[in-house]
């Protein structure tokens, strides 16, 4: 993943650019009608259940629109959350509360809805080694708030972006003339360029996972969609070789029995892609 540096600027560039799309030159609904020094309250009410994340996103909102805005907590970020629950309150600016809003409910919604399914796959790997990892397949432009919500669901971040890492997946290694040719260009790329990057590679068989152990130097293969029979095979194969990562076919009712295949990993894109946000309100009281 990225540094702590870079996620906070992604964050920003969020924030910056949700502000800019929906604000544009003004509020006029509420310049409209809502005096200037006028000043307000308002609780995040939930209408839902599940797993609440975003508070400390909404905070950077609420200061970024207006750093006078005060927000006292009462839930924080990974706790379970019920119907009529008050997750915190904020006040401040009558306008400024309302210019922020939506964008509140909107990443807290969606983030929310995140962490509520990746913890509900964490639950189902209890007992074992096993570890979930999100996936590109975010939705563009917010990338950076789904994966603090899988993180905040108790799950675990796979590459941030197409700079951190080296994935080498069927079409890279196909168009590169195989795997062993695919594996070698890496590795000299990466000494000509001076980078440090962890090499993973994907396996669509057991004969291009013994390809990708006789090329060595693989920080983590890739099992694609691989039945539980065939994956038992490959962590066998592997060994402490390289870590191993399922993925495919990936959904509740399947992603304990490729835990108790042995694999360090299971990919789900569901975590992101496959998600219905959380009912969240922002009440004036």
């Amino acid at each position: 993943m990225i540094s702590e540096v870079q996620f906070q600027k992604e964050l920003e560039l969020i924030i910056s650019n949700a502000i800019r799309e929906d604000v544009g030159d003004g509020d006029h609904s509420s310049l409209a009608c809502i005096p200037a020094s006028a000043q307000g309250k308002a609780k995040l009410l939930v209408k839902d259940e599940g797993i609440i994340a975003g508070v400390e996103f909404a905070k950077m909102i609420f200061h970024y629109v207006d750093k006078d805005m005060k927000v006292e907590t009462f839930i924080n970020d990974g706790e379970r959350v019920k119907h009529g629950d008050v997750v915190f309150h904020v006040s401040g600016s009558s306008q400024s509360i309302l210019k922020a809003e939506r964008l509140v409910l909107n990443s807290m919604q969606r983030m929310s809805a995140i962490a509520t399914k990746t913890k509900m796959f964490v639950d189902l790997l209890e007992g074992t080694n096993t570890k979930v990892l999100d996936t590109r397949k975010t939705t563009p432009g917010i990338r950076a708030i789904e994966k603090w919500a899988v993180k905040i669901g108790g799950g675990e971040n796979h590459r941030f972006a197409l700079y951190d890492m080296i994935m080498l997946k069927d079409n890279h290694n196909d168009f590169a003339g195989g795997i062993p040719e695919a594996i070698a260009k890496t590795k000299q790329y990466l000494i000509d360029n001076n980078k440090d990057l962890k090499i993973i590679v994907e396996a669509r068989n057991l004969d291009e996972v013994q390809q990708i152990l006789d090329a060595g130097g693989v920080y983590r293969i890739l099992l694609d969609n691989f039945d539980y029979e065939t994956t038992k095979k490959a962590v066998a194969m592997i060994g402490d070789q390289s870590l191993t990562e399922s993925s495919g076919n990936i959904n509740e009712k399947t992603i304990r029995n490729y835990a108790e295949c042995g694999v360090n990993y299971i990919s789900s894109g569901a975590l992101t892609h496959s998600v219905y946000n959380m009912d969240l309100s922002l009440k004036a009281i």
